[in-house]
This record gives structure tokens, sequence and C-alpha cells, in this order.
């Protein structure tokens, strides 16, 4: 990266990496969660959570009879809680009409498919100046600099990566590490491989500094950033497509989510595609108080998923808000099998 400017700045070619099968992950291929086995289990909810729930199913088949839009915005931990496999087959039954993201999202299922393993052990590796230094996240970052000069979003990029021969021969010649995976050996439980294949959009919006592929030499925050803002135009031009109705779903994204879907939908509205009658689902572990969503002194006014998702925006829509507390490896099953159970 170009710096012609007056203050100091790091060199990242300092950075020393290692090989990703090195290092010491906390989450393994038969950790994740197999949708066959949840069949029939008792994910121990109290009541009112369990009938907010099968609401909410009842809402995403109903819209995905009616061709209304489901979309779905995933932090990081879905995947590292091994929860990658039901949204796969929510995919591939054609259930969901967008996936959402933030980079760490992607990551975690880059490193699933090209490893069997996720989840670095942070405090062993941050001592050792080792925290996210794997060689293996310059296939990322090639991978979106190709996707930049193809002029494609950063999901596709990687979904092409994982799933194209073509595009990862491409994108290996530029890495060359010569002793690093060629192929994506179990791209079979990529969410990012199965929305490019079942042409369901995957969107990655990320930040600058925010994800580990960002300390490395080979970052380029010009691709980073260009196949991300293609990204959120395509969430966007989703969200228009909410004008009589649909599901939108956070799961455990605090910010990210919650911020992007308030532009999409603001946009959405300003261009005449008021998002009306929208149902929308808030899966987190905090409290919820709804009398704090309009007090600025309360601390669950600055709580963005609760207030935007639950609360502004299906009230400025004419819609309804669902803000489901739990585990999430309680909650998301038990929304998954209650879906299957109205098919």
């Amino acid at each position: 990266m170009d710096y012609q400017g007056k203050y100091p700045i790091f060199d990242p070619a300092r950075i020393r990496r290692y090989p990703l099968k090195h290092r010491r992950n906390k989450v393994q291929l038969q950790q994740l969660v197999d949708p066959v086995k949840l069949h029939g289990r008792d994910f121990g909810l109290d009541p009112e959570t369990a009938s907010q729930i099968a609401q909410l199913a009842q809402a995403v088949v109903s819209a995905r009879r009616d061709d209304k839009p489901v979309v779905v915005f995933s932090g990081a931990h879905l995947i590292k809680n091994g929860l990658g496999p039901v949204l796969v087959d929510l995919v591939d039954r054609a259930l969901v009409s967008l996936v959402a993201g933030n980079a760490a999202t992607a990551i975690h299922d880059f490193e699933l498919a090209l490893i069997g393993a996720t989840a670095e052990d942070v405090p062993d590796a941050l001592g050792k100046g080792e925290f996210g230094m794997a060689d293996e996240f310059a296939y990322i970052n090639e991978a979106m600099r190709l996707g930049r000069r193809m002029k494609l979003g950063l999901g596709e990029s990687l979904g092409r990566m994982i799933c194209c021969e073509d595009f990862r021969r491409e994108v290996l010649a530029e890495v060359g590490l010569s002793k690093a995976p060629k192929e994506f050996k179990f791209a079979r439980i990529s969410l990012l491989g199965h929305c490019y294949q079942k042409d369901v959009p995957f969107t990655v919006h990320v930040g600058i500094g925010t994800d580990v592929i960002d300390q490395h030499p080979s970052f380029d925050p010009g691709a980073k950033g260009e196949c991300s803002g293609r990204d959120f135009l395509i969430f966007t031009e989703q969200i228009c497509r909410f004008t009589e109705g649909g599901v939108f779903l956070n799961i455990g994204s605090a910010v990210t989510g919650p911020e992007v879907l308030l532009k999409a939908v603001s946009m959405a509205a300003n261009v005449g595609c008021k998002p009306k009658g929208l149902i929308t689902g808030d899966f987190d572990l905090r409290a919820f108080e709804p009398a704090g969503m309009s007090d600025e002194s309360s601390p669950y006014y600055y709580n963005r998923d609760q207030k935007s998702v639950v609360t502004r925006i299906p009230r400025a829509f004419g819609g309804q808000g669902f803000y489901i507390q739990g585990n999430q490896l309680q909650t998301v099953p038990a929304l998954y099998c209650e879906i299957l159970k109205r098919l």
C-alpha cells in the first residue's frame, strides 16, 4: 500500500506468518451441528420464547411460499458455534433469499471449507504475536483483488474461490504459497459455497482494521471496500423487495447487521420501495427492555439490534418485531425445527 503523507506508517512486510494447519483451533468438523439430528430434540426453552420462535418460523415459511424475501444477517459466532450447516440446509431448501454477515462470518466459513477447523485460540496466540497471522489469509485478500478487477461483490468473490476451479487457480497463482492447501476439501459445509451454487447472494459488510486479513502484507483496503460496497447495494436491492412483506432475521450481530439494515430500509423507502409489513427477529443473549428504546438515559437505548431491528424499523413500516433472548445453540436449532415442521 503506497503512502505519501507526513506521518509514520507501519510496514506490513515485517509481519511473520505461518501455515494455517499449524494453528491451534477450538472448533473442529465433528463439533458442527448436524441438522438431521435436531429433529425431535427438546431445546429447553421457556413457553414465551418457544411461542415467538414458532411465530417467526411460520412467517418464514409463509413468506417463501408467497415468493417474499427472507434475509438472514449472521454474526460470526453462528459459524463458530457450529450452526453453519443449519443455514446451509435452509439455503438448499430455498427458504432464505439472501445471507449477510460481517467479514469475520465469512472468514470462519473460509477456514472450515479449507482446513475443516476454525476459531483460533486467541489468548494462546496473542502474546506470541501470532494472532491472525496464518499465510492462507492471503487467499481472501487476493480473491477480493481479483473480484475488484471483475467488478464482483465480496461474498461472490469468496464463493467463486471455493467453488470455481479457474477463479481459484488465478488466486493461488498470485498468492504463490507452494505448501498451502490448493483445494477446499470441506466445501460441502461452506455457507459461502452453497450460496454461490444456489444463486443466493451472500453479502459481506466490512470495516477496515477490523479483521485478521487486514494485518497482512497482501491486504488491499481498496479491494475490500469496493467489493463490500457492491455487496451493500446487493443487500439494499433485496430490501427493496419487502414492499409486500417478508422476514429479516438478525442472529448475533450487535451493530453491523442493525446498522446495515437501517441504512438499506431508508434507501429503499427513498426510492418508493417501503418495506411494508415486514417481520423481524433478533436473536441475542442480552435482556430486552422495550421502554428503554426511546430513553437516551437507559443502557437499553444503546443496544442497536434491539432498537433498530426489533423496535424502530418494524414500527416505522407497519411490521412486527420479535426479540428472541437465549443461547444460539438452543434458539437457532429450535427455529430450524419449527420451520421444517411447517413445510
